[in-house]
């Protein structure tokens, strides 16, 4: 035969709060999820920034000798480029922009790769300013 347990009348049964547990676990909750978020967050803010610096600088490396007529400023001695050419070219200084939009630190990279491909893409290799940027490009390529 079972027996069941019945509280005496008038005799209360309480049992242990629950609460601060129940408070515990969502601040615990609360507070793991912030910091998950804030490290995702941070995390994120330069990602790939380094790697699309780098691979800009392949780019402009594989583009080759770009040609200085500066010495002969009525000589461009390339007419046309080579469809690859110009397609590194312009790998490069997009590349070059995806770096400083996601890390200032490159904004100087983008701006000179952009000097070189408007000089590239115009044919005006004579341009000094132009020139200029080839070189500030390749020495900041030099330190990543």
């Amino acid at each position: 035969m079972q027996q069941t347990l019945v509280p005496e009348a008038g005799v209360e049964t309480t049992e242990p709060s629950r609460r601060p547990q129940v408070l515990t676990a969502v601040a615990g909750f609360v507070i793991g999820g912030g910091v998950i978020g804030m490290l995702w967050a941070l995390s994120g803010v330069n990602a790939g920034a380094l790697e699309d610096a780098q691979d800009a600088c392949q780019a402009l490396a594989r583009v080759g000798t770009i040609p200085d007529t500066t010495d002969s400023p009525g000589d461009r001695t390339v007419a046309v480029l080579a469809p690859e050419v110009l397609h590194r070219m312009t790998a490069a200084r997009e590349l070059s922009a995806a770096a400083a939009a996601a890390n200032d630190t490159y904004r100087p990279l983008a701006e000179h790769i952009d000097g070189v491909s408007r000089m590239v893409f115009s044919l005006h290799f004579n341009d000094i300013s132009g020139q200029r940027h080839v070189a500030q490009a390749e020495q900041l390529c030099t330190q990543l």
